[in-house]
């Protein structure tokens, strides 16, 4: 049986390519294992200079399952855990990925990222911790957590927050999609390459070309990037940590753009838009990106188990009616000391024996 993950080296190269088609290669406990275990093992051999990580080929090559480089992380167990077990499997399951994240961003060998396809979620996480970030015109990038009442994590907090002119707080609340040319704009791609020439850079890489060499000998140059004529209206409209004031400036500006993104954040959940805004804000505050995943673990263990995120993974994935009932239903509702708890220390009196902070490798 083909594994979630291969493990392989080519030449100066270890490569991690996702093998999961069917789920867009979406991650699971031991895929994230199996991935940390090797950048172990490829740490401190000299025989690996650099590190790939990409998605294997579709079997018979089905369109239908050549759509992704990753969709996210394991929903169907995070979802499970809340209603099973108090969430004590999606803390388990977030406090390995979110090493593996901090392993990434933190390894001293160059990695390189191939996001060929959709990479939402997960995949945002174990791509922008790459020193090279490789965009293509399949490229579908996004964090669209708010709609399923959970917030964006692996690091969202830190990446999307540096931003230029607030498109992180755009994109942590709309979960809009960014294409490959956007991604390059807004620098969440380091290059942008014709899929045609993904399989030579792979290959350069392999026989030792240092990975910025190969990259830059082979980038291409994509057309427009669309977002960039909103640049404006979303520096200003999403200047405000407060979910209320954003909605309010949308309002008031009758252009399309602004109308749409008005209906798009209608029907996100106002306490994962107001977790989100905290985030980020917060996420410019701290130290280092293992802060920063020290933070993401203590909202993520608590917003697992509230109701937002059960009721929005059974609109948008189980019944597929796109109604999700929100709780509360407005920005209105959301409690200033229920925001704060969110963010608080892991306490063992307040959340179970089983609780402690995240912490690196």
């Amino acid at each position: 049986m083909t594994p979630d993950v291969i493990v392989r080296r080519d030449g100066a190269a270890g490569i991690l390519s996702l093998n999961r088609p069917r789920a867009i290669h979406a991650l699971t406990l031991p895929m994230v294992k199996a991935m940390t275990d090797a950048l172990l093992a490829w740490r401190d051999d000299p025989a690996i200079t650099a590190v790939i990580i990409d998605h294997a080929p579709a079997p018979d090559g089905d369109p239908k399952l050549s759509r992704g480089f990753c969709a996210g992380g394991d929903i169907a167990l995070l979802r499970g855990s809340a209603l099973e077990d108090g969430g004590a499997r999606g803390r388990e399951f977030f406090f390995h990925e979110y090493r593996l994240n901090h392993l990434l961003f933190t390894y001293a060998k160059p990695v390189v990222a191939f996001m060929d396809g959709i990479t939402m979620g997960g995949g945002v996480g174990i791509s922008q911790p790459a020193r090279w970030r490789v965009a293509t015109a399949k490229t579908r990038l996004a964090m669209p957590e708010t709609g399923i009442g959970l917030f964006p994590d692996v690091g969202g907090g830190w990446y999307l927050s540096r931003l230029q002119g607030r498109l992180g707080q755009y994109l942590a609340l709309t979960g809009a999609r960014l294409d490959g040319a956007e991604c390059l704009w807004a620098g969440l791609a380091t290059h942008y390459l014709d899929e045609a020439a993904l399989a030579q850079a792979k290959a350069r890489i392999a026989a030792g070309e240092s990975v910025g060499q190969a990259l830059d000998a082979l980038a291409a140059t994509p057309g427009p990037a669309p977002i960039a004529a909103w640049a404006e209206a979303i520096a200003r409209h999403f200047s405000h940590d407060s979910l209320a004031e954003i909605l309010a400036s949308l309002a008031r500006d009758p252009s399309p753009f602004a109308q749409e993104t008005l209906a798009t954040l209608n029907t996100r959940a106002p306490f994962s838009c107001a977790v989100s805004l905290r985030q980020l804000a917060t996420s410019l505050t701290l130290p280092d990106f293992a802060a920063n995943m020290a933070m993401e673990y203590r909202i993520g263990g608590r917003m697992i188990v509230r109701p937002d995120f059960a009721e929005g993974v059974r609109a948008v994935i189980v019944d597929k009616d796109n109604s999700p009932r929100w709780n509360p239903a407005s920005p209105d509702g959301v409690a200033p000391d229920e925001l704060d708890a969110i963010f608080a220390p892991l306490s063992v009196n307040r959340d179970g024996p089983q609780q402690e902070e995240w912490t690196p490798l």
